[in-house]
């Protein structure tokens, strides 16, 4: 120890520069890659032998069997591992040459997804969604997706598998270690070279005789060109009339001429039209004049109405609101069939969209306007109740396709709407009167109390303050129900109309069937009001009383709780002398 005393001595500065010397060749961090010597080969293990740590590490065996470097295996050879630590909890140091191998193998993929360059691996296995590549090089697994086979659909890959070749890395997932490739870009990338000098020797305009009908989709047909490239011809340019889909023309296999429409040269695709090859038919639309009747032949059905042709190619739109006057929601599948020929008269043509527009209801006088012609407002007509709901019933006018609309108020004049409502049922045959018409709209009302005698008309020669003679029909809490002699209908006398004096204005004191006498206190023929009251009759004699008998005053003295009762008995008794 006495060499540590005094530092400025000889031996003191030579072991320093010694010890720096052997700290500067060995710098060994745990994580690190680094060169391992073989020391000693035994059944079990390697042993290595690494300058800067304190004991020699130690390699399973079958460590390196599985990595397929035992036959490399010798002793001075040198080998590189992954140092994971420097001292575990026994004081061994813990390397590993299959970690070592991966991290290294990982770093050139990294390398090689930056550059942008392929790598060379083979298809070892299958899994779910894909196949398992090896990377020939470092021996890193990679996954490659189904869709990233090949360029074809492959239902077998047997020929691939163990097979070297290139991949391209599409994706790298840095933190958890996993690595995408795709065979498919390598094969795609040769062809897209090829493919480039192949659509570039076309140009817009030109004709393809004799190409192959491939294959075909709801979009369009595809088409070979002398087996070096498939076009595509869109639904759309495959005919000038309408076309449901391209099987409905082609068969695979058929040869047709094309005539190039459109040529990209970034997708490398090529547009082909064969409607184009013939005469537009909207050309002789100056041959077909506006509101005119014609032939078309229904050729598509949709929710919205029908494509029709005027003549092979020129189509036209049937619109389901041109399809009948009456019906409110018509069905266009339901009233024709794809082949049909119907009558329809135009209503609009645009050269500049191209657009020819049809109607079928326009081919019949409307039946609105024929109701209105023979059966004007007030006509009394017959029908059937074709529908009804909750509050009204739909009246079916015999000889035209027009349901009237019959409202339960005008069922009855008596009766309440909605009980007489519950009266009437599909089919049954009705007299009605037409109320009103629009035209316009398409709306009909009638009424079938309107052709029965109105029992209002009972108080044409009545006026205000007449007195009238009403049997009592029942009482509760809120008045009289009562019903004029000579009269069918039933109105209800309120309790404060009952009688002046409130304690004579109970319902109570009638039980139902008296015969009693009450004024006319409102009457409206128009809006068919009537107000009756027993207490202005009341007030009416005592006014009547007052004037003939005594002054304004004097009644406020008479004995007698009821003077239209005393003047009733004293004419009583007088008539009986």
């Amino acid at each position: 120890m006495e060499i540590y005393k005094e530092l400025k001595t000889p031996a003191s500065k030579e072991f320093e520069k010694l010890l720096n010397s052997q700290f500067s060749k060995n710098k060994i961090t745990e994580g690190s890659i680094i060169e391992g010597k073989i020391n000693k080969i035994t059944d079990k293990f390697v042993f290595l032998f690494i300058e800067g740590l304190k004991s020699e590490p130690v390699l399973d065996i079958n460590e390196l069997k599985s990595m397929g470097l035992l036959e490399k295996a010798k002793v001075g050879e040198k080998i590189s591992v992954l140092l994971e630590r420097i001292e575990d909890k026994n004081g061994e140091v813990l390397v590993s040459a299959s970690k070592a191998a991966k991290i290294a193998g990982w770093d050139k993929l990294v390398e090689a997804y930056d550059k942008d360059l392929p790598v060379m691996g083979k298809i070892t296995s299958k899994c779910k969604g894909g196949a398992i590549v090896e990377h020939i090089d470092t021996g890193s697994l990679m996954f490659c997706p189904g869709s990233q086979i090949s360029d074809k659909p492959l239902k077998d890959i047997s020929h691939l598998m163990h097979e070297p070749q290139k991949f391209k890395l599409i994706k790298l997932d840095k933190i958890r270690g996993n690595a995408c490739v795709s065979r498919r870009e390598i094969i795609s990338s040769f062809k897209k070279e090829d493919k480039k000098i192949i659509v570039e020797k076309f140009k817009v305009g030109d004709i393809i005789k004799g190409a192959t009908v491939k294959g075909y989709s709801s979009f369009g047909c595809f088409f070979d060109v002398d087996g070096t490239l498939d076009v595509l011809v869109h639904v759309q340019e495959i005919s000038y009339s309408r076309v449901n889909h391209p099987n409905e023309i082609f068969n695979i296999g058929e040869k047709h001429d094309l005539k190039v429409i459109s040529v990209d040269l970034e997708k490398l695709q090529v547009g082909c039209s064969i409607k184009q090859l013939s005469p537009d038919p909207f050309e002789h639309i100056q041959n077909y004049e506006l509101n005119k009747k014609y032939k078309v032949k229904v050729v598509k059905l949709m929710d919205f109405g029908a494509f029709c042709e005027l003549e092979p190619g020129l189509s036209t739109l049937l619109h389901s609101s041109e399809l009948s006057w009456t019906k409110k929601n018509p069905s266009v599948k339901k009233m024709f069939q794809i082949g049909d020929e119907i009558d329809c008269i135009i209503t609009e043509i645009d050269k500049e969209k191209r657009r020819v527009a049809i109607s079928h209801k326009l081919t019949k006088e409307n039946p609105f306007s024929i109701l209105e012609k023979e059966y004007p407002i007030g006509t009394e007509i017959e029908g059937f109740v074709s529908n009804m709901n909750e509050y009204a019933l739909y009246v079916k006018i015999d000889n035209l396709e027009i349901d009237a609309f019959l409202h339960c108020n005008d069922l009855s004049y008596s009766n309440n709407g909605e009980d007489e409502l519950k009266k009437y049922k599909k089919g049954d045959k009705l007299k009605v009167k037409i109320l009103e018409i629009k035209s316009d709209q398409q709306k009909v009302r009638v009424g079938l109390k309107q052709t029965q005698p109105d029992p209002f008309d009972w108080f044409k020669n009545k006026k205000i303050n007449s007195t009238i003679t009403v049997k009592v029909s029942s009482s509760d809490n809120k008045g009289l129900t009562v019903k004029p002699e000579g009269c069918e209908m039933e109105f209800t006398i309120k309790k404060s109309q009952i009688a002046i004096n409130a304690a004579d204005a109970r319902p109570t004191r009638f039980v139902g069937g008296e015969r009693i006498d009450a004024a006319i206190a409102e009457l409206d023929m128009e809006k068919r009001k009537v107000t009756l009251s027993i207490k202005l009759l009341e007030e009416l004699q005592n006014k009547e009383a007052v004037s003939k008998f005594s002054s304004t005053l004097s009644g406020k003295n008479l004995p007698f709780s009821s003077l239209s009762d005393q003047l009733n008995k004293k004419e009583k008794k007088t008539k009986e002398e």
